[in-house]
């Protein structure tokens, strides 16, 4: 008998991974930054550059490790949820046979390290990997569902993560309007 544990330790290592490589990028990206706008001499005086880019790093890595936990906790639970609703077998082989999944989340953490110089390349990577992980579930759970509820499940997530999202992007734009419309110069009513 396999152990069901035998992987439990890559979720962390995946988070951990796709932390560094986002935390890396952001690191070379905010030391161009302090370069163009002058503040990277006057960092100079206080820490050598070893230090600030190990400073930034660990607070670079612990943002994205704390992002990328929470989505992690978000997906499970929406997942656990919509298995509530859909999967009408007890069997512990049909939960199971899901959590073999994590493998291609590590290996897609593992090929985030080939795009650590574009933000654009590791986030395809990401939705890649999640995209396959997904697909990859789905087709575990199958046999273990009717094609109603198979559709229902991918149908559940979908509209969960797209309200999710798109509730996210309005308040992001709303504060982004609400800041915009706060600056006197940009105001056309104060000109």
């Amino acid at each position: 008998m396999k152990n069901p544990y035998l992987f439990s330790y890559l979720p962390f290592v995946t988070v951990l991974l796709f932390s560094l490589t986002f935390g890396v990028y952001s690191v070379g990206e905010t030391l161009i930054l302090f370069k163009e706008i002058g503040l990277y001499q006057g960092m100079r005086e206080f820490l050598s550059d070893f230090q600030l880019r190990i400073f930034l790093l660990t607070m670079y890595s612990l943002l994205f490790f704390m992002l990328f936990a929470a989505l992690k906790l978000i997906a499970v639970t929406i997942h656990e949820t919509a298995l509530l609703f859909f999967l009408k077998e007890e069997a512990d082989a049909s939960y199971s046979a899901s959590k073999s999944g994590v493998v291609i989340y590590f290996i897609g953490a593992l090929a985030s390290a080939i795009g650590i110089q574009s933000w654009k390349t590791l986030v395809l990577i990401f939705l890649i990997t999640s995209f396959i992980y997904f697909v990859y579930v789905v087709y575990k759970l199958s046999p273990f569902m009717t094609l109603t509820h198979t559709v229902g499940l991918i149908f559940f997530q979908i509209i969960i993560w797209s309200v999710l999202v798109t509730g996210l992007l309005y308040i992001i734009f709303r504060l982004y309007n609400g800041l915009l419309a706060s600056i006197p110069l940009t105001n056309p009513v104060n000109k």
